[in-house]
């Protein structure tokens, strides 16, 4: 395989702290939450504009890369939108940002510190648990 072709590394990301987040969610930032549906379930930040596409997926084998994640993203967020990406600690959300960049999105952000740093910071969250009636 030919190393001609750049391709964008973890240190062209631009990442921003939850506080720094929040405020670009209020100003109408798109929020791609790319932890597992049970992670989302069980609580992600709240945002106007929030989409959860995971960037890995629970498999037989274990946990695995979600093949499908650039077109599942496409199909739902523009490669002009502003994005920020988020997960549980900011691991997972570097990957898929990193991946973003590279697939051509121009205005994609990683959250540091993913969801621990929101809870962390009691920035308001929403819960989809069930309820126990």
């Amino acid at each position: 395989m030919s190393q001609s072709i750049s391709s964008p590394k973890a240190e062209q990301v631009v990442s921003v702290d939850v506080s720094q987040a929040k405020a670009l969610l209020q100003s109408g930032h798109q929020y791609l939450d790319v932890r597992t549906q049970e992670e989302f379930k069980r609580g992600h930040c709240q945002a106007t504009k929030i989409v959860n596409i995971p960037y890995m997926v629970n498999t037989p084998q274990g946990r695995g890369k979600n093949q499908d994640f650039l077109e599942q993203v496409s199909s739902l967020l523009n490669p002009a939108d502003d994005i920020l990406v988020g997960c549980q600690s900011g691991a997972r959300s570097l990957n898929a940002t990193t991946e973003l960049l590279a697939a051509g999105y121009k205005k994609v952000r990683n959250v540091g510190g993913g969801y621990m740093a929101w809870v962390d910071h009691s920035f308001p969250i929403n819960k989809e648990e069930p309820s126990a009636n």
